[in-house]
């Protein structure tokens, strides 16, 4: 029988919702691009219900234990004295959320000698170090698809919010003022802007899609070329590479994975090719962009905005400076852990679980790494290397906490 850690983040301060403000859930079968939805044999939750928190479990605890597997749940991650740490010298499974990521670096792979499947219940592996993953052997999937649409409709109203200055003018509200001119000065319409997405995977290209409504001229850089029957129907200009492309946006968005040869693209360098006062949008991984570089394109008024979801590492300690940086918008890592998106990560760990236990097949696009390489999805999208380095300042939030 196997150990399982569960590694999700805190409940509400108020405690775990006993209501939640809507009955119910839309019914998706597929995605759109017709993969279907994840369909374990059963599920045991309540669709709508919060399941990324501690107390959530992600609806996993009767059917492991009824299948006599041990399931150990926690939200203490971070640092040689965590409950994670205590709980690896005989984990044969590691389950963690982007938002809230188990940093499996290689030393804490060499500390798990048991370990043979790390499940990222989301999109986005980078948190797991997948040359020690591929050294070892060690499968690491994840649920595509499953809340990519949530983070494209996260990315667009972001965009909306930087250009349109959304965030200062609310405030001026809570304030009790009416400083029409305070708002303004700074709000623009997204209309005509050439807007432009690095990749057009899964969420960049839905991205695209919603924004091609707003008259506004659409640009892509992505190593696979998008076909040409989608580059006419959104009148899609591609670019050779992100350089390229950024001369010439008044908005960019990252849509990449984050991997070595993704990792602090967006530098001084980068930052200095795009147009005077664009505007930069992340929800894939903080580490894409340099952290200091934004701070002083922002201070020097070189972007006019930068708004993501996305900090390295997460939780990102007290003092990370993107909390306080001139010209924000940014939030948690929520992008992709609506409820909605939830029902399915949830339900895809389940499929993936139920699979690893009965000896199936994973669905290729869930495989990031298998038999010592990378598989699936991850051979389409990923680099072998090792994205997790730094990551340890991470328990510097629970400390300040």
């Amino acid at each position: 029988m196997a150990k399982v850690v569960l590694v999700l983040y805190d409940d509400p301060v108020d405690g775990y919702p006993k209501s939640y403000p809507r009955d119910d859930l839309p019914k998706i079968l597929k995605y759109p691009d017709g993969q279907i939805v994840p369909h374990p044999k059963a599920i045991d939750f309540t669709p709508g219900a919060l399941l990324g928190s501690v107390s959530g479990e992600l609806g996993l605890r009767k059917y492991l234990e009824s299948q006599g597997h041990t399931l150990v749940v926690t939200s203490d991650k971070d640092g040689p004295n965590s409950r994670l740490e205590q709980e690896l010298h005989d984990a044969e499974i590691v389950i963690s959320q982007p938002f809230w990521p188990a940093y499996l670096t290689e030393e804490r792979i060499a500390k798990a000698p048991k370990l043979k499947l790390a499940v990222t219940a989301g999109i986005g592996s980078d948190h797991v170090d997948l040359q020690a993953a591929i050294d070892r052997k060690i499968t690491v999937t994840e649920v595509t698809f499953c809340n990519s649409i949530s983070v494209a409709e996260h990315v667009v109203m972001m965009i909306l919010g930087l250009v349109r200055n959304y965030i200062p003018s609310y405030n001026w509200v809570i304030k009790g003022g009416w400083n029409i001119a305070d708002c303004v000065s700074r709000s623009y319409d997204v209309e005509g802007m050439h807007i432009g997405t690095v990749a057009a995977g899964r969420i960049g290209l839905a991205v695209l899609r919603r924004l091609k409504p707003f008259d506004v001229q659409l640009h892509y850089f992505d190593r696979h070329r998008l076909p040409e029957a989608v580059e006419k129907e959104l009148d899609l200009h591609w670019h050779p590479n992100v350089e390229d492309m950024v001369t010439v946006c008044d908005v960019v968005t990252i849509n990449c994975p984050l991997h070595p040869e993704t990792e602090h693209m967006f530098d001084d360098k980068m930052l200095s090719k795009m147009k005077r006062g664009a505007y930069l949008v992340n929800t894939a991984r903080g580490k894409i962009c340099d952290r200091d570089a934004i701070v002083r394109a922002l201070e020097s008024g070189q972007l006019a905005g930068y708004a993501g979801d996305v900090w390295f590492p997460q939780p990102a300690p007290k003092d990370h400076p993107w909390r306080t940086m001139p010209h924000h918008g940014m939030t948690p890592h929520i992008s992709g852990t609506s409820l909605s998106a939830q029902a399915r990560y949830a339900a895809g760990v389940r499929e993936i679980l139920e699979c690893w236990f009965e000896g199936r097949p994973i669905r290729d696009e869930y495989l990031i790494v298998d038999g010592g390489k990378l598989a699936g999805v991850g051979a389409h999208s990923y680099s072998a290397g090792d994205a997790t380095k730094g990551s340890e300042e991470a328990a510097r939030f629970q400390r300040a906490s």
